[in-house]
């Protein structure tokens, strides 16, 4: 990304740059084992369509911790995170082939001057079965403390 934002140079209404992330089943297997979440929902397509679901998802908090990179790259400081939360609205499916894609875009939606905080509102979406754009991740803000 370009150069590290500061409080005084962000105003509300700053947009991010849009990013798109590649997940492959490898990636899950990799998460399931630092998380050790598991869940068969997430390596086997036959466990998965059996409970309702189109195949393998991706881990709800994986897909969290894939939009929130968009703002740890945009302020070239994890730590500068002070506050995430989401709501999870659709899974996302990672065919065993092709993967998945999440794009994630974000605006700087409101400033704390005292805090010298931004708050940044993030878009997730994964490309639907008829190809239409489909949020997975609903109320993603992220609060962040700039220099």
């Amino acid at each position: 990304m370009s150069e590290r934002p500061t409080f005084d140079a962000v105003a509300v209404g700053t947009t991010l740059p849009t990013q798109v992330y590649a997940i492959t089943r490898a990636d899950l297997i990799r998460y399931a084992g630092a998380s050790g979440d598991f869940n068969t929902i997430h390596w086997s397509d036959r466990i998965a369509r059996d409970v309702g679901l189109p195949g393998v998802i991706a881990h709800g908090m994986f897909t969290m911790a894939t939009a929130v990179r968009l703002v740890t790259a945009w302020v070239d400081d994890p730590g500068a995170v002070v506050q995430y939360g989401v709501r999870f609205t659709k899974p996302v499916p990672v065919d065993d082939v092709e993967g998945a894609q999440i794009e994630v875009s974000g605006v700087v939606a409101a400033k704390d001057d005292d805090a010298r905080t931004v708050r940044v509102d993030l878009t997730a979406t994964t490309r639907g079965d008829d190809g239409s754009s489909v949020a997975v991740l609903g109320r993603a803000r992220a609060v962040v403390r700039l220099p």
